[in-house]
């Protein structure tokens, strides 16, 4: 079943057409990644799906709901985490749940938000003594104390060290157990890749690329073989730069077996053999580079 269905969609700013005709379509349970740089039309679109903007052509249905005739109803069951947050620094996290669940009819038990985001030892710590990711954890707290069946995530590791980047992608794949289904825009790739059963590529209006991250990275181009040869040893095919052979392998396992066969051959040990693949960066990149050219 779709939470959100997408067709023909279309919005301008004057004479600038911000999306160009997108159709998109979300599953139940899965975490759906939107990527595109500054200015392809991903908050423009996410606006809309949020119920905060109005399209001017196409279809939209976000939990069975048209966001534009039904905001009120849409927005009491999705939950909205903003790269940017306003809550009250001076609050302690219990308080700062306690206020937010008052604005719903059924929220989620505070308790249990503060376990499920990992913030037990911080209950009765005030905001403003909260690390960055603490105070991460604690919005995507405030995200889900309407116990909503969608969440909109945008940018949510910015700024954040690689430990606490992977304590927050945990936290956001954790959500899927509890049977959530997350729209997430990120400028990171790493991100999108680790998080994101399908992505879609948006660029200047359009989506340009959709699947799952290793589809996308699988289209980007053929796999390299890169190894190093010993001095005074032949390289095999072609010249060697500084002593390391890198082969484009249109046929990857043709190419290793050859490789292999090779080494075997001449005694050789491939201790520094790799295997490089595109990677959904790779792609992104091409992707909107060709859509700006």
């Amino acid at each position: 079943m779709a939470a959100i269905t997408v067709k023909g969609l279309r919005k301008s700013y004057g004479d600038n057409e911000a999306v160009r005709g997108i159709d998109l379509e979300v599953t139940d349970g899965e975490v759906f990644a939107l990527l595109g740089p500054n200015g392809a039309g991903k908050t423009t679109t996410v606006e809309i799906l949020e119920g905060y903007r109005h399209a001017d052509a196409g279809e939209v249905s976000v939990l069975g709901l048209d966001p534009a005739r039904n905001a009120p109803a849409l927005r009491a069951r999705i939950g909205i985490v903003l790269q940017s947050t306003g809550i009250d620094q001076y609050l302690t996290v219990r308080e700062t749940l306690s206020m937010y669940a008052h604005y719903f009819e059924h929220p989620r038990q505070v308790d249990e938000l503060i376990e499920i985001v990992g913030l037990e030892e911080k209950r009765d710590s005030r905001v403003t003594s909260l690390s960055g990711g603490q105070q991460r954890r604690l919005d995507l707290a405030v995200g889900l104390v309407g116990d909503p069946e969608l969440l909109f995530l945008d940018e949510p590791t910015t700024g954040f060290d690689p430990s606490a980047r992977r304590e927050a992608w945990q936290m956001v794949r954790n959500l899927t157990a509890l049977g959530k289904t997350v729209l997430l825009t990120t400028h990171y790739m790493d991100e999108a890749q680790y998080l994101a059963r399908r992505v879609a590529v948006m660029a200047r209006g359009r989506i340009v690329a959709e699947g799952s991250p290793d589809s996308l990275a699988r289209h980007g181009g053929d796999a390299r073989v890169r190894f190093r040869v010993p001095d005074g040893l032949e390289a095999p095919f072609g010249a060697a730069s500084d002593g390391v052979v890198e082969v484009v392998a249109m046929d990857l396992a043709r190419t290793l077996h050859e490789v292999t066969t090779w080494a075997l051959a001449n005694k050789v040990n491939l201790d520094s053999l790799d295997v490089l693949r595109p990677s959904l960066e790779d792609v992104y990149l091409r992707l909107v580079g060709e859509a700006a050219s």
